[in-house]
């Protein structure tokens, strides 16, 4: 693998061939050292069988080194350019029959576009997507085991965070919904093309079991409306969900969680609880006050 990778003059000498000039609307940061390469790849964990799932393979320095530790890669990108130099960039270093290249918007993928279906979700991630972005992922496609994902430092603060952490909040339940997520490693500024004024951080997450019984949709809504006004009690925050602050009161007791507690320090088993109480009494599922009810948000 190690003769396969690129690095900063292949990077460069490949984007000058392309003509290809990184941009921000895109999130576009190459990735162009090999040991941060290798070690990504070390982290991820990923078996010999794993099929892997990668977003925003660029100019494909991360796929090379995906290559040579599962048995297949998807590639998705958004930037035709980008899309149809990678399986060349590929077939110069690496087996091109291992690799399947899908010119889509990962918001938008579908589990039938992939065969095989992926396992592993391993990526650089844009940054302004990509909570989104992991969601969804999680949400469409079941045969996910888990991954390992690269984001700003700051975003990867948010993921892993547990209850009654600063930086608790959306993000930090919806992938608890889905899995069991820790921080993975520090990646500096340097390793990229252009340079990012942030530091980067590595997540990695493994599938659990549902949390509970609940809908998803159910729980992410009572999610929403604590974190609109996080300032605020949950007796006060999901009044506009629950139908009014008696109402609010009400599931929450029942729930077996004082009306008095911030949405910052529930767990997401919690959250679960209170949508359940609240179906079990045909309450809830109202818009929150802010109107903040979808179920992939930006941190």
């Amino acid at each position: 693998m190690a003769d396969a990778l690129l690095g900063p003059a292949e990077i460069r000498e490949l984007a000058a061939r392309l003509g290809v000039a990184p941009t921000k609307k895109l999130g576009q940061n190459f990735l162009h050292d090999p040991n941060t390469i290798r070690r990504i790849v070390a982290a991820a964990g990923l078996r010999a069988d794993d099929v892997v799932l990668e977003v925003g393979p660029g100019l494909g320095s991360l796929t090379l080194g995906l290559l040579g530790a599962a048995a297949h890669v998807h590639a998705v990108e958004i930037d035709p350019v980008l899309a149809a130099a990678l399986p060349g960039t590929v077939a110069e270093r690496a087996d091109p029959a291992r690799l399947s290249v899908h010119l889509d918007d990962a918001l938008k993928v579908a589990a039938d576009r992939f065969t095989p279906a992926p396992t592993m979700l391993v990526a650089n991630l844009p940054y302004n997507v990509a909570v989104p972005v992991v969601l969804h992922l999680l949400a469409t496609l079941p045969t996910l085991r888990g991954g390992l994902v690269m984001v700003q430092k700051e975003v990867a603060d948010r993921l892993v965070a547990g209850p009654g952490s600063k930086v608790y909040g959306v993000p930090s339940v919806k992938l608890a919904w889905y899995s069991e997520a820790r921080a993975a490693g520090r990646v500096p500024p340097a390793v990229f093309w252009p340079v990012p004024n942030v530091d980067s951080g590595l997540v990695a997450f493994t599938r659990r079991d549902p949390v509970a019984d609940v809908p998803r949709a159910a729980v992410f809504q009572v999610v929403d409306a604590a974190f609109a006004q996080r300032r605020k009690t949950l007796r006060a925050a999901l009044a506009g969900w629950a139908g009014g602050a008696a109402q609010a009161e009400e599931i929450l007791v029942a729930a077996g969680i004082s009306p008095q507690a911030r949405g910052e320090s529930l767990t997401v088993e919690q959250f679960a609880a209170v949508a359940a109480a609240a179906a079990e009494r045909g309450l809830g599922g109202r818009l929150s006050p802010s109107g903040r009810q979808h179920e992939e948000v930006n941190p």
